[in-house]
């Protein structure tokens, strides 16, 4: 460890054994009614009588009892609140000794009408509402809502800023009750300004249809609704940041709100070269803009479809060796009555980005231990360039309480484009070329009825248009190496090979369903859904050669067109019947779905048709243990189907040593789904535990067939015992495995806040194992993945914060020949916030990596991020010096495995840089 770390890590722990130098007293006690019943979820705070703060509070727990640590030798206000109960105060004087205080509140609910409530409790329990006071959260350094978000019991920003409540994710975020970008919540806790929060309110059971609120289980289902403090409605709030660094650096990040309430507008833009990433190939990829689940997700089928494109090289933990990005967003929402709803976003992300990665491969061994490949490493120098946009616009119409209208279409178009310099030890240099310009748009329209008490009607419909349009094309030299020329059909009276792969896939789903639930009691119904899936793609691809010439030369090959249109249609129309009844602390829901499937590929002048009929159960348990514990157990029966890009006969370049084909001949999977999980939040002593595991098992999985080529040894045989060379030229192929593959995977945590301090521990843990085919021989492939961390922090409101981590990750792939390939990554961090001066804050982020094999370490690392903050109280104006990659770490690590090989890369990324930010809050 080098002297850096060791300097930094005597700083944070001087800081944290002097932050914590206050000597403290715990109170403890019980709150009851005046029937000496406890009360559950009260609140009990102390506030200093000299510095009018809060130093400490406590929740009570199912036996009423609460406990808080506050300083010794102190005067208090102590105040203890319940829902409809007349709230208690009394001066307590602490000393050195712990102190037991027990309350018994009065139930007359109009008494407190003549009570002053002088400090805001710092949460509250409402059903099943959990409000939280943003200020009685805030350390001081906080900026935005994830800052604020990160101290709240019970809630996480993981680090995708994605949040989550007790370990499920949040599927809505609000700000006084209207959506802000549905879909997702990273834009949110990412731009959303702290000083605007007044309230956060974590919903739980959420769903947006009250309807059915009582007649499905919505205990998984989270949103976060933000009120905002009184200054900022009917007023435009934000702020505009605007920064320059060494070598041409720069940062352009405007933030714009709007709120009253009958209209809402947010206006969010960066543009930035420093590294920045506002919105990410993968966030678009996986913005859902409110179309997630529905239809037919929940009735046992699984048929995706999926994406077409070549794969382009995905940016590693938002860094790079160069990368210069745009972003803007606009969101609003109007309502032109009561019940009337209108929302939409449009978000734009241009991002131009600059790779560099050097990989080593290293082929899996066959059982007899020969290898199908030689080891290949590569080298190469990527610019990538996309330009990414989402339009959303909804209707909500609810004009009573028994009738619910919502219509919604979200669009997305993109054009990318990905040029690569690469070379390869086996091919030599290829020049590689990718772009698309894909679209799609998707309707959602949905109708909820409610006929009487005991009988409720749903209709839901989603229509998918989708274009993909992806190409490709590899220029290379002349190589003994090469030999998907032959394959193909090249002319091979050239200085060297330039191949074009030209593709497109069109797509039209329909996904449509009626559900009816007839309310067999208070604690019980039946649920009757009959619904359909129909699909039809369009396939057509082409593969042709450029000559020296400039000319187009249009391949074949008797072996298998390259040429080809396919007509891929499927179908499931299902019934589906499900009865769920709660029983003491259970609640069990079994169900069963009866399926017929047709599907039918038209290509090369025949059509191919599979027609069959299949029962599907279910089965859910869930054990209410308390209200914020339970235990819950999922089955699940599915079938999968394949899409068009897995039917299509004609070959397809995955890249420049591999081809792809089509089988026309492929059938369904089946799988079993099993899962148990864990939750217990304990506001009590802000506790979270949380423990689950999953298992699949898949039959008749649909796997590749993969046949290496290879070439004759001129040597062969005076100098060789070989007659052949292998190459890593491959051709796959998809086929219904007869061997099951598996996985598994189980994670679990411990959260625990301990007075200021906050700490926890989680390890998660995926086992996988698939059949391939490789060279005519079955191929098992297994991998076994952990990971450890832990984590301890404080959470001081005028003290310096650090939080303390270590994560530990095991890589470990097993070949079919029996051995196995191992990799470490030992990642110790620290992080601080201090506020100091009354105007300075000062944030530092240090991580170091070692990346080890089991012999050696083969790369040590060091990320630190550090800024100085200056804003005097009650000024609009505040500057920031910052400096990101403080010792120009040059390169990280990263190593994968699939079906043929693992790999191990070196990424590189942008080197250090300083800038200095001017911020104006509004």
């Amino acid at each position: 460890m080098n002297k850096f770390i060791k300097i930094f890590m005597v700083i944070a722990f001087l800081g944290l054994t002097g932050a914590t130098y206050a000597q403290k007293v715990t109170v403890t006690g019980v709150v009851t009614d005046s029937l000496n019943n406890p009360l559950e979820m009260a609140n009990v705070v102390a506030i200093n009588n000299e510095t009018k703060g809060l130093d400490g509070f406590g929740i009570t727990n199912e036996k009423g009892i609460y406990k808080m640590n506050v300083n010794e030798n102190t005067k208090y206000n102590i105040k203890v609140s319940y829902l409809g109960y007349k709230t208690r105060e009394i001066v307590l004087d602490t000393k050195t000794a712990d102190i037991t205080k027990n309350f018994i509140l009065l139930d007359e609910a109009e008494s407190l009408d003549g009570v002053e409530i002088t400090y805001e409790m710092p949460v509250s329990v409402k059903g099943d509402t959990i409000e939280y006071n943003a200020d009685s959260f805030a350390t001081g350094t906080e900026k935005k809502l994830e800052d604020i978000l990160k101290n709240l019991p019970g809630v996480e920003v993981n680090d995708d800023g994605e949040i989550e409540v007790e370990g499920q994710s949040v599927g809505k975020v609000m700000v006084e009750g209207k959506d802000f970008f549905d879909g997702d919540s990273k834009l949110a806790s990412k731009n959303i300004p702290a000083n605007a929060l007044d309230k956060i309110q974590v919903l739980k059971n959420y769903n947006e249809v009250g309807q059915l609120k009582g007649v499905t289980d919505n205990q998984d289902s989270y949103a976060i609704n933000i009120k905002l403090k009184e200054g900022k409605k009917n007023f435009w709030f934000g702020e505009i940041t605007a920064g320059v660094g060494n070598d041409e650096r720069y940062i352009a990040h405007p933030k714009l709100f709007y709120y009253n309430p009958n209209y809402s507008i947010n206006l969010i833009t960066n543009f930035n070269n420093i590294g920045e990433v506002a919105f990410s190939r993968r966030d678009y990829f996986r913005f859902t803009g409110g179309f997630g689940g529905g239809g037919s997700s929940g009735s046992g089928t699984s048929f995706n479809v999926g994406s077409s494109d070549m794969g382009f090289l995905t940016v590693q933990n938002n860094r790079a060796k160069e990368i210069n990005s745009k972003f803007g967003a606009a969101n609003f929402s109007y309502s032109p009555k009561k019940t009337w709803d209108l929302s939409g976003f449009a978000i734009y992300s241009g991002n131009n980005t600059d790779m560099q990665q050097n990989t080593f491969r290293q082929y899996k061994s066959n059982a007899d231990g020969t290898q199908p490949s030689p080891d290949e490493s590569t080298e190469s120098l990527t610019n990538q360039r996309s330009d990414l946009a989402l339009l959303k616009l909804s209707s909500s119409y609810k004009p009573n309480a028994d009738n619910h209208f919502d219509y919604d279409i979200f669009g997305r178009i993109s054009s990318q484009k990905e040029v690569q310099d690469l070379f390869s030890t086996l091919t030599g240099n290829i020049d590689e070329v990718q772009k698309q310009d894909p679209y799609s748009i998707n309707q959602n329209a949905n109708y909820y009825y409610t006929l009487n008490a005991k009988n409720i009607f749903a209709v839901e419909a989603q229509y998918l248009i989708q274009e993909e349009d992806p190409f490709y094309n590899a220029a290379l030299a002349q190589s003994d190496q090469f030999r998907l020329d032959e394959v193909l059909g090249m002319d091979q009276n050239q200085d060297g090979f330039d191949v074009v792969q030209d593709k497109l896939v069109k797509t039209n789903k329909l996904d449509a369903k009626i559900d009816y639930w007839y309310i067999t009691g208070d604690k019980s119904n039946v649920k009757f859904t009959l619904g359909s899936l129909l699909s039809t793609q369009k396939f057509n691809s082409e593969i042709f050669q450029i000559l020296d010439n400039g000319n187009k030369f249009t391949l074949d090959n008797a072996v298998s067109s390259v040429d080809n249109d396919v007509k891929y249609n499927f179908s499931d129309v299902y019934l589906a019947f499900e009865y769920r009844v709660k029983a003491g602390i259970f609640t069990f829901t079994p169900g069963v779905s009866v399926h017929n499937y047709t599907t039918k590929n038209a290509q090369l002048g025949s059509t191919v048709t599979d027609d069959f009929v299949r029962l599907l159960p279910s089965f859910t348990t869930r054990m209410q243990l308390k209200k914020s514990e339970d235990i819950n157990f999922n089955y699940r029966m599915t079938t999968s189907f394949s899409d068009v890009n897995q039917f299509a006969s004609s070959f397809v370049m995955n890249n420049y040593n591999s081809l792809f084909q089509g089988n026309r001949d492929l059938e369904s999977a089946l799988s079993h789904n099993l899962s148990l999980r864990y939750n217990n939040f304990n506001m009590f002593n802000f506790s979270n535990i949380r423990a689950s595991v999953s298992y699949n098992k898949r039959v008749d999985q649909v796997r590749n067939i993969s046949d290496f080529l290879s070439y004759a040894n001129p040597d062969f045989p005076a100098t060789s015992n070989d007659e052949f060379i292998e190459t890593s030229n491959r051709i796959s192929s998809p086929f219904n495995s007869n061997f099951a593959d598996e996985t598994f995977s189980a994670n679990g945590s411990f959260e625990r806040t301990f007075g200021k301090i906050k700490g926890g521990l989680g390890a998660t843990m995926n086992y996988s194992k698939f059949n391939q085919i490789v060279n005519n021989e079955q191929a098992v492939n297994e991998s076994f993945t952990t990971s450890y961390r832990g984590s301890l922090g404080t959470r001081f409101l005028n003290a310096p914060n650090i939080e303390f981590g270590y994560n530990l990750s095991i890589n470990n792939y097993e070949q079919p020949n029996g051995s196995s390939i191992k990799y470490f990554t030992h990642r110790p961090s620290v992080k601080l916030d201090a506020s100091f001066l009354k105007s300075f804050i000062f944030n530092a982020d240090y991580s170091y990596y070692n990346y080890k094999n089991e012999v050696e370490s083969l790369n040590t690392y060091t990320f630190m991020d550090a800024s100085l903050g200056y804003q005097k109280k009650d000024s609009q104006w505040e500057y920031i010096l910052g400096v990101t990659n403080l010792f120009n770490t040059k390169s990280l690590n990263q190593d994968s495995d699939n079906a043929l090989f693992v790999s191990t890369s070196e990424y590189f990324i942008q080197p250090r840089y300083v800038t200095l930010k001017v911020r104006y809050n509004l």
